[in-house]
């Protein structure tokens, strides 16, 4: 991971906590100009607001399992489907629902049976 500057490293903090997600807003709370463009600002440091994004959808993973529990507990509460679909989407992007595993087998796992081969004149 590269060194940050202070302004940078405040960026990245202000976008998932204070501002929660609002580039402009971060920029502000860490001390960019008005007139920095956003590009600007983001472009250097992408790989670890990338990072940070994902970290924030980590945190939010527990609350969003808490919702999936609520709503068994109580199905008809107000907005159930929303929940369950938001929860969902969180926790297959935390990688907490949909783990996707392969299986690699070696030589010892099966055996190929070939159709023989035609003698071409």
């Amino acid at each position: 991971m590269k060194k940050l500057t202070e302004r940078q490293e405040a960026l990245v903090n202000a976008i998932t906590g204070e501002a929660n997600g609002d580039i402009r807003a971060a920029m502000d709370i860490a001390g960019y100009s008005k007139n920095t463009n956003i590009r600007e600002a983001i472009a250097p440091i992408k790989d670890e607001v990338i990072e940070a994004a994902t970290l924030m959808v980590a945190m939010y993973a527990p609350k969003a399992a808490a919702g999936l529990t609520g709503v068994i507990t109580d199905p008809s509460a107000l907005g159930a489907r929303n929940i369950v679909s938001a929860a969902k989407e969180v926790l297959d992007r935390a990688g907490v629902v949909k783990k996707e595993t392969l299986e690699v087998k070696g030589a010892e796992g099966g055996i190929f049976i070939l159709p023989p081969k035609q003698e071409t004149e």
